[in-house]
């Protein structure tokens, strides 16, 4: 290679997704990169011309943009842009323009187009894209609620390789080429860990300094290495990894080597995880496509359950699956359909909202469209979009919402004025009857589009409401309205499924309630914020409730919210439709004597929302 192409190598090993190719892979890419040069304020690409290759920035800084000329994202060295365009037809998708004196490194669509074909972590890298990351953070939020549900155990697929530290270095090497190893632990004479060895100590320790093959191992392992038990996190793990820049992490147990993990065996762990169903939901062409991934969506709720990760992580993996969902359908729907003649705000509402959603779920959402929305003009193509949203959200599994709060009714599909006067409105004139069917609307998340205006309404909604008594009483009255379900003497009070089966249902009569309860508390007191659980500590924080009840809310919560993903799983497991209807017959003793506590306080609170807001 040329001094040129040598220093072109070095640069892609040190980004994303380059660093992870094997090295012959590599070599490839680096060969066959062509250099271009772009003056601050040029263009680099222009919209619907021909694309023939991806874009790696070398130095500098460039901006993409949208077809309307709206800032789509902004990108620094390391960045690659041109990939979804190389994905879908090979012309330029988002224009960009150099925003300072700009290098550009060209790899060809073909080099491209193996990457992609050959390397499962590229693929996925590129199909996610920075855009998709961008707007997908709630999904890498995830990935971490995926890491610390799971043991570093869950990675460990063979016995360790290891060698004494008599051994030299040809020993070692035959070694790990017969175990088809990257790395190598060193046993010291007691058989403890003494350190660790791995393809790149050999190049960068033994050949590099021109050392002979007879070295002794331990001259140059790495001594006392950074390690981690078996039991501790994955997340654990990976923050060594990346604290310490380590690609190999020795695993012990009670201070016995057990296994080497890598990083790659992190990044495989995440492709059987909700970020990886995130990435193929991007991958998609079709409603039939993305109705082929509820499997996949079902065996990662599934699998949080058995690894014990709890309702926060559980709830916000699902929520961005779902959101992901919508945001691909609306970029199908926009493809087919052409470019909106307006600017609009995709809003999920409830659930998903919250970062509170399950498998059992129904769709709610709305159109926030642009003020300059002329119904006569443009309200034709915002009700085909719709609908083409919420037809194939209900074939994914996001059944449509009985209450038809949906894009779909014209009344959930209006300019941002016009919801500024609904919300105002509900809170100035305010009618526990007029809340019923709009309460799920302060539970609101921009997904597309100008989420600016969702951040809007929020905002619009904490400096009202607080300030509001009468709208507080009402929504108070609603939040009342289902109780938890206990008689006089503690026992459950239960209900017909249908079946003639006595059930509790658990959402109508726990979570529900909860969620009921929590929002008017964190209304009273100026709170953005959707999460239930982070509006409970901003209410800790307040302090606004005696002493301790907000903590006990916030585990009586989990408990009922446990009791009814632990349910759902279940029956996913059995191969059954999942609901909401526990038979306490099904509970042992202990988790009927929780749940019994955890009603109670939920009845607790009721108590005192009912006479703090004076209902």
């Amino acid at each position: 290679m040329e001094i040129e192409q040598i220093e072109i190598l070095e640069f892609l090993k040190r980004h994303s997704p380059f660093q992870e190719l094997p090295a012959e892979q590599l070599q490839q890419v680096a060969l066959s990169i062509d250099i271009g040069y772009f003056k601050a304020g040029s263009d680099i690409l222009r919209f619907n011309e021909p694309l023939h290759a991806l874009h790696l920035i070398r130095s500098g800084a460039v901006e993409t943009f949208r077809r309307n000329g709206d800032l789509y994202n902004r990108l620094s060295e390391g960045g690659i842009f041109a990939e979804q365009g190389l994905l879908r037809g090979g012309k330029v998708r988002f224009p960009a323009t150099a925003l300072e004196d700009t290098l550009i490194y060209f790899i060809p669509d073909q080099v491209f187009q193996q990457l992609f074909d050959e390397n499962e972590f590229f693929a996925d890298y590129v199909q996610v894209g920075d855009s998709e990351r961008r707007k997908t953070s709630k999904a890498s939020n995830q990935a971490r609620a995926d890491l610390l549900g799971a043991t570093v155990a869950t990675l460990l697929s063979r016995e360790p390789v290891s060698i004494g530290s008599d051994a030299n270095v040809w020993q070692a090497a035959q070694l790990m080429t017969e175990q088809n190893v990257s790395s190598l632990l060193i046993l010291g004479p007691d058989q403890q860990l003494a350190g660790i060895i791995t393809d790149k100590d050999i190049r960068s320790r033994l050949v590099a300094p021109g050392l002979t093959s007879e070295t002794a191992v331990s001259d140059i392992m790495s001594a006392d290495p950074v390690t981690i038990e078996q039991q501790q996190y994955i997340f654990e793990a990976m923050m060594l990894m990346l604290r310490y820049n380590l690609h190999h992490l020795p695993v012990l147990k009670q201070q016995q080597a057990v296994g080497v993990i890598a990083i790659s065996d992190i990044i495989r762990f995440e492709s059987q995880n909700s970020l990886y169903v995130v990435s193929r939901i991007f991958r998609q062409q079709t409603v039939a496509d993305l109705q082929a991934l509820v499997p996949d969506v079902h065996a990662c709720f599934v699998r949080m359950v058995n690894e014990d990760a709890n309702s926060q992580m559980i709830g916000s993996a699902m929520a961005a699956i779902g959101r992901s969902f919508k945001q691909r359908l609306l970029e199908l729907a926009e493809a087919e359909l052409g470019p909106p003649p307006v600017p609009y705000c995709f809003l999920a509402l409830g659930s998903m909202a919250r970062d509170e959603q399950l498998v059992l779920t129904d769709q709610d959402n709305a159109l926030v469209l642009d003020n300059r929305f002329d119904a006569k003009l443009h309200d034709s193509y915002f009700k085909q979009l719709a609908t083409f949203v919420s037809d194939g959200l209900a074939a994914c599994g996001y059944t449509y919402c009985t209450g038809k709060v949906m894009a779909t009714n014209k009344e959930w599909r209006q300019p941002l004025n016009i919801w500024q006067q609904y919300f105002q409105s509900w809170i100035e004139q305010p009618t526990a009857e007029r809340l019923l069917q709009s309460s799920i609307f302060f539970d609101i998340d921009g997904v597309w589009g100008q989420t600016q205006w969702a951040e809007q309404l929020q905002k619009l909604v904490s400096n009202l409401a607080r300030k509001k008594p009468l709208f507080l009483a009402s929504m108070t009255r609603n939040a009342l309205s289902r109780t938890p379900p206990l008689g006089f003497f503690k026992d459950f009070v239960m209900e017909q499924d249908g079946k003639q089966n006595n059930v509790l249902n658990i959402k109508r009569r726990g979570t529900a309630p909860f969620v009921d309860l929590i929002r008017v508390h964190a209304l009273a007191i100026g709170s953005t914020e959707s999460n239930s659980f982070s509006r409970l500590q901003q209410l800790i924080d307040a302090k606004v409730l005696p002493k301790g009840r907000a903590e006990d809310l916030r585990d009586a919560f989990e408990v009922i919210a446990m009791t009814r993903i632990r349910h759902q799983a279940a029956a996913l497991r059995s191969g059954e439709q999942p609901d909401n209807n526990v038979l306490p017959e099904q509970l042992s003793e202990f988790e009927r004597k929780h749940l019994k506590e955890a009603f109670q306080v939920l009845s607790n609170a009721q108590k005192f929302l009912k006479f703090h807001f004076k209902a």
